[in-house]
């Protein structure tokens, strides 16, 4: 809608009612996912059985709450640290992407760019199996000329890691570049004509600046490597991280305590973009 062209009544009302059912459709599956997380019965559907905190905090079969399931709680810790190892690795890898296309010309540089934004328009299962084969042909064929097997080629979490990887740098990288566009150069000639070297006009001048567009880059990766699922699936070894331990369950029967997984999630997924919001916002 545009503000300065005239609307009528009419317009108006239909466009505020198509937007609340934009935001109920969005809602919704969340809001029910929620409330069965309290549902007292074996089955996340209806009928209703009465409200039960027994999915949080129960500690005995068969209503076992999340937090004494140690193979959901160890499935956290896993896509934990999986997302953690990927956002610190992403984010060292987008800064310096970002001040090679910001702040450099070289030959070719038009078309780095675009086979950097390639992995966002791979498939994830495409990307994983791609990596997948890559690593187990690099595996197979170091085996068979030194006789010693690297671990780290074959599915679990490294080639997990690098699966992410791949194509979270890309969101990162637009993010800080987008911050980095707008910095103005002359602040770190004025760190330079102060007697800094570049390092230490980089980090005092330039780092600072895009402090925010770094934690909401962040933000970002850790939420997009928690919840990844379709790469995860093809480079997963036998430590699941929580996206496939949740689809495992579902496999064998659903119960309400992957709703309380799911609430959790929610809930932290809240706050981390909450943070990113007041981080980001102008002081302004």
């Amino acid at each position: 809608m545009i503000p300065s062209v005239p609307q009528s009544r009419y317009f108006r009302a239909t466009y505020r009612a198509y937007v609340l059912m934009f935001f109920v459709y969005l809602l919704a599956p969340l809001l029910v996912v929620a409330v069965f997380a309290f549902n007292d019965s074996m089955f996340p559907s209806l009928p209703w059985g009465g409200w039960t905190l027994d999915w949080f905090f129960s500690d005995t079969e068969p209503k076992l709450g999340i937090l004494y399931d140690g193979e959901l709680m160890d499935s956290i810790g896993i896509s934990a640290t999986v997302a953690l190892f990927t956002t610190l690795g992403s984010l060292l890898l987008a800064t310096c992407n970002a001040f090679l296309f910001e702040r450099k010309r070289f030959p070719g540089k038009d078309l780095l760019y675009l086979l950097m934004l390639t992995p966002l328009v791979i498939p994830g299962v495409i990307l994983g199996v791609s990596i997948l084969l890559m690593s187990s042909g690099i595996a197979n064929d170091l085996e068979s000329l030194t006789g010693y097997d690297i671990e780290s080629l074959r599915p679990g979490l490294p080639l997990v890691v690098t699966g992410q990887f791949a194509f979270i740098t890309t969101i990162c990288t637009l993010i800080v570049s987008a911050r980095l566009r707008k910095f103005n150069p002359s602040l770190e000639e004025a760190a330079l004509n102060l007697g800094a070297n570049r390092l230490q006009a980089a980090v005092t001048i330039t780092v600072p600046y895009l402090s925010p567009a770094l934690i909401g880059a962040g933000v970002v990766s850790f939420l997009m490597s928690f919840e990844n699922f379709n790469t995860t699936l093809m480079l997963v070894g036998s430590e699941a991280p929580l996206t496939i331990a949740m689809f495992d369950r579902l496999r064998e029967g659903s119960t309400p305590a992957l709703n309380a997984v799911s609430l959790l999630l929610m809930m932290g997924s809240a706050v981390l973009v909450l943070i990113s919001v007041v981080v980001q916002r102008d002081p302004t």
